[in-house]
């Protein structure tokens, strides 16, 4: 079990992270989501001991990471997201070095091929790293993490910079290893957080603003209702006409093109101004060309917790 417990990073009167708290159950693959800048890289760093945190601990299995350094790195392995490759040796060659470097126990030949054989590297065992495609270098990457056999993956952004089809394979590499292994999955993706995580811990600007379930946090949300509609008109009577109905909490045009509007409008749960929308539309001379209303998806949710200036 991964603890995390009141972490906070300053560089200089910065807080990179202010006092983050979460826990990983064995066995659980952990989805670690927010934008670019949100704090997730120095997370991952602090948890695999790689940099100090200003203020908190973090406990692999009881046990700090800062005061038992050997014992608690054993049990993880670690995929910046930049994969730290040697390019001048060969695929064999690096996996042995990082054998040897990691003091590994278990038979080198066949413990080689089995990772080989699980990432999918075996038609470029013997080729240069330097003239991999970026897909296999991340591969690579994967399988230095794996080189232990470690109780727990920390992988920092696994996907970034690769092509859809290099994203939908390192996504089932990644639920593949989930069954053996327990993953924090950094990224700022959250399709890719969705399709392989199964709790989600969301950061925005160092502190943590959601930890759950993707259905509790969607739940957490079932009291809004959104109305999506286009229309075609004046923008700012459209939108003045609808923030004045009943109900209506927000009112967002989302895109104004050749004269059509795609516009959001929040509204209370059970609150139903689907009528309310046509009669204005009639009274004020503009027209709807689609409505349909829905609950907020978790991009909506997502996106509206990390655009918070102030959290907490």
């Amino acid at each position: 079990m991964i603890e995390v417990k009141n972490i906070t990073k300053r560089y200089g009167a910065q807080k990179a992270l202010d006092d983050v708290s979460f826990s990983v159950d064995d066995g659980e693959i952990l989805g670690f989501l927010g934008p670019n800048g949100a704090g997730k890289s120095t997370a991952m760093n602090i948890i695999t001991g790689y940099i100090s945190a200003t203020s908190g601990s973090v406990l692999i299995d009881g046990k700090d990471v800062l005061e038992q350094p050997q014992q608690t790195r054993k049990n993880m392995g670690y995929l910046p997201e930049i994969p730290p490759l040697y390019e001048d040796m060969t695929v064999k060659e690096y996996l042995y070095f990082i054998y040897d470097l990691k003091k590994c126990k278990l038979p080198k030949i066949s413990h080689m091929k089995d990772i080989c054989s699980l990432i999918g590297l075996n038609d470029v065992y013997g080729r240069l790293i330097k003239n991999l495609s970026k897909g296999y270098r991340q591969r690579v990457g994967f399988a230095q993490a794996l080189v232990n056999d470690p109780k727990i993956l920390i992988l920092d952004e696994p996907t970034v910079g690769l092509d859809p089809k290099q994203i939908v394979e390192i996504r089932d590499l990644i639920k593949k290893l989930g069954k053996r292994h327990t993953v924090i999955l950094s990224s700022h993706i959250l399709p890719e957080v969705q399709a392989v995580c199964d709790r989600i811990v969301v950061i925005n600007r160092g502190k943590i603003v959601a930890d759950d379930t993707e259905e509790n946090i969607l739940a957490g949300f079932d009291d809004e209702k959104n109305i999506y509609l286009t229309a075609q008109g004046d923008k700012q009577s459209v939108l003045d006409s609808l923030e004045a109905i009943s109900g209506v909490q927000k009112v967002t045009c989302r895109k104004a093109k050749g004269g059509n509007l795609d516009i959001v409008i929040k509204t209370a749960g059970e609150c139903d101004i689907r009528k309310a929308v046509f009669e204005s539309a009639a009274s004020g001379g503009w027209a709807i060309l689609e409505m349909h209303s829905s609950k907020p998806t978790l991009e909506e949710i997502f996106i509206r917790l990390t655009e918070q200036k102030e959290v907490g």
